[in-house]
């Protein structure tokens, strides 16, 4: 009796803690929204088992069925299934990314294995890939629309991708590699993030202060006092970090803080990565190989706009050419600046850079950050970047602080399109914190998808790094956090204007190389005087940007341009490197990306630093073998912004077509053809030569117009 009593008593206990869980019953709030303010570190792993048994369930419904497959009881059954699992994802990694600490972490490395394991029992179902493919092979038959052919095709090609095809050895091997890649990756972010947050540079002489501007020595101020310190403090998130090494003029220090950036998870310590790197570069390999593939690039590329590694390094090499000269040029001009401004020759290394090309830049066209930043309070930007879609596509935000957040300076918004319907909830999150990952990003808490014929609209979140007010002034922006505001909130177009009919093909969830031409275009925008007049007043004074400012900021818009490019081919390239090699590197990590990148280093190597290891976007986020598309879509994304310079930046006729015909058509069609669509023909690369300043053509640009297909 006692142990029937205790029994139940468990029973209970557990019964309640599950109904109390606010994952594993609808949400009563607005829009169906997370209910960030009931969700607590306790309800992860008992919603993620549940949704794991409850997802395990569907699946198996489908794949037992004895009706002969179709779309309806196979396809997009599987599409509609997972719902408790895909609610608890969405805001347990977004949190893990913009909200993290110990338990998160650890709750990571306990689920992550389990996720990995249970999305290979589906993925090598073979009585679920039968079905599957049964509709795959008689998808033309079945009087789809064009919709549901290219889901059809999708899932088929994701269980291709994830092993389907595989013999029932092989399978094994798959679902040995995935999991170990899976723990890997992780490792790597949670390393990349422990090792950022660990640094801190206190001064407190204030003759070490030399060069830093109020705003910056006001935000220093605060984070001590944040610690629970005294003086100026100054760390590894952007913010602080680029303010540092733009501004101070003590060398010894921006070398200090340079070599404790660039050094991160290569010193041999807790966090170093790069027996990791070594690790998720066999492994990916690993799995092509297992597929049929030489490399992991030609695995991962053929389903991208790219479609192999030759066009890739044709882009990269193409490029390389054409900014070749303007490269080398603008570090001789940085470094004869220098030399003048100090009265003798200046070797300029690596933590020099950010420093003189600033000052270089301010003598030129005298728009420092300082000079600037007036101008660009948050919150009228934020007035700037909304207007500028309310001016395009006719949406508006509303505030809505009934919609719980996950922090006290996240905010949310109702969207509403033209006609005034609701369009989406959108989230944003501005400044860094000691659980935010570095960089900026989008994500959603919830795709877009037609149910019943009701548009199920999604919930967007932006999430940034941005400057922080002070105790004596609100938060102004630099130019490049403006332009990663207007990148970002390009990205969050996409994911709330889309409208499609399955979520898995809607908004961002496009190939790599095409995902960046909605962010990349808003950037353009931000050196048009008419765009700039709406929005850049002064704080104080509430004068507007004056008209030779704003000449300024577009004569400086090029300044830099084949340094910066090199940088971004740099990491291409490296990128790339890993993932064409043909078998396993257990060599020096460090002397791999030098070998690989030295076709585009313009400054002399630092001992002791590396790129690769704390190389988020590929080694712990979606880009493997995908960086270069930030290259790609500058192509597209040049070409697509020559469309608006010639009918008018705020032309609505323009923006309409752009958002009928890429905005709201996700992976609903071929990329190309959503481009050539909207475009009326492909593109080139001579937009993006023009806009950067570049005077002469490669002699075979012919050729990369093709390469772009």
């Amino acid at each position: 009796m006692k142990k029937y009593i205790f029994c139940l008593s468990i029973f209970y206990l557990t019964m309640t803690t599950l109904l109390a869980n606010p994952f594993l019953k609808a949400y009563k709030t607005p829009h169906q929204t997370p209910p960030f303010d009931q969700i607590k570190i306790e309800h992860y792993v008992p919603a993620f088992e549940q949704g794991i048994k409850d997802h395990q369930a569907e699946i198996d419904k489908i794949s037992s069925n004895q009706e002969a497959a179709t779309f309806a009881n196979t396809i997009e059954t599987y599409e509609r299934s997972g719902d408790l699992l895909r609610r608890v994802s969405s805001v347990f990694f977004n949190m893990l990314s913009a909200e993290s600490n110990d338990e998160m972490m650890k709750i990571a490395q306990e689920m992550s294995p389990k996720l990995s394991e249970h999305q290979n029992n589906i993925s090598l179902n073979s009585q679920l890939f039968a079905r599957v493919k049964a509709v795959y092979g008689n998808r033309k038959n079945l009087n789809l629309t064009s919709e549901q052919i290219r889901l059809i095709e999708k899932v088929y090609e994701g269980f291709e991708d994830s092993g389907a095809t595989l013999s029932e050895n092989d399978k094994e091997i798959y679902r040995e590699l995935s999991t170990s890649l899976s723990k890997y990756t992780l490792d790597f972010g949670q390393n990349v993030l422990k090792e950022t947050n660990a640094y801190e540079m206190l001064l407190t002489n204030e003759e070490e202060l030399d060069g830093l501007p109020k705003s910056v020595l006001d935000a220093a101020k605060a984070k001590a006092k944040s610690k629970g310190k005294t003086g100026w403090m100054f760390d590894l998130s952007a913010p602080s970090y680029v303010a540092f090494m733009k501004n101070s003029k003590n060398r010894d220090l921006r070398k200090k803080l340079y070599l404790a950036f660039t050094s991160k998870c290569v010193k041999g310590n807790e966090f170093d990565n790069q027996e990791n790197i070594r690790k998720i570069a066999e492994t990916r390999l690993k799995i092509a190989k297992l597929m049929g593939y030489p490399d992991y690039a030609t695995y991962s590329l053929r389903d991208q706009m790219a479609k192999n590694k030759d066009n890739v390094y044709k882009l990269l090499d193409k490029l390389n050419v054409a900014f070749k000269d303007a490269a080398f040029k603008d570090v001789k001009e940085v470094q004869d600046y220098a030399s003048k401004l100090e009265g003798k020759p200046v070797a300029i290394e690596p933590w020099d850079w950010s420093y003189y090309s600033e000052k270089l830049k301010d003598s030129k066209y005298s728009v420092s950050d300082e000079t600037v930043r007036p101008y660009f309070e948050l919150e009228n930007v934020k007035k700037g970047v909304f207007g500028l879609a309310t001016d395009l596509y006719g949406i508006t935000f509303k505030k809505n602080t009934e919609i719980p957040v996950y922090h006290p300076e996240v905010e949310a918004f109702d969207v509403f399109d033209a006609d005034g319907k609701f369009l989406a909830v959108l989230f944003t999150d501005f400044h860094p914190r000691e659980g935010k990952r570095q960089g900026a990003w989008m994500t959603e808490f919830k795709g877009q998808y037609t149910s019943h014929g009701e548009d199920s609209r999604p919930h967007v979140s932006l999430v940034m790094n941005f400057t922080r007010p002070t105790e004596t002034g609100p938060a102004l922006l630099t130019f490049d956090e403006v332009e990663t505001f207007l990148h970002e909130f390009g990205h969050g177009l996409h994911g709330m204007l889309t409208k499609c009919s399955y979520e898995t093909l809607s908004g961002t969830n496009v190939s790599r190389d095409f995902v960046e031409l909605p962010s990349q275009v808003m950037e353009n925008w931000l050196t048009e005087k008419e765009f700039l007049d709406r929005f850049a007043v002064n704080y104080k004074t509430g004068e507007k940007i004056p008209a030779s400012l704003v000449k300024r900021l577009v004569d400086a818009a090029n300044f830099n341009a084949g340094y910066l490019c090199y940088r971004q081919l740099a990491f291409g390239y490296l990128d790339m490197a890993w993932h064409t090699l043909s078998s396993p590197y257990q060599g020096d990590v460090k002397k791999f990306e030098q070998e690989a990148t030295k076709n585009v280093q313009l400054l002399p190597l630092v001992e002791g630093t590396s790129i690769s290891t704390a190389f988020n976007h590929v080694f712990s986020g979606g880009y493997a073998a995908g960086y270069y598309s930030y290259k790609w879509s500058e192509v597209l994304d040049a070409d697509a912004f020559a469309a608006f310079k010639s009918n008018g930046i705020f032309d609505k006729k323009t923006a309409g077509s752009f958002r009928e015909n890429v905005l709201e058509k996700g992976n609903t069609e071929d990329p190309m053809d959503l481009y050539v669509g909207f475009r009326g023909q492909e593109p080139s690369i001579d937009a993006l030569l023009e806009r950067s300043g570049i005077k002469v053509k490669p002699k075979n640009s012919v050729e990369i117009k093709k390469e772009i297909k």
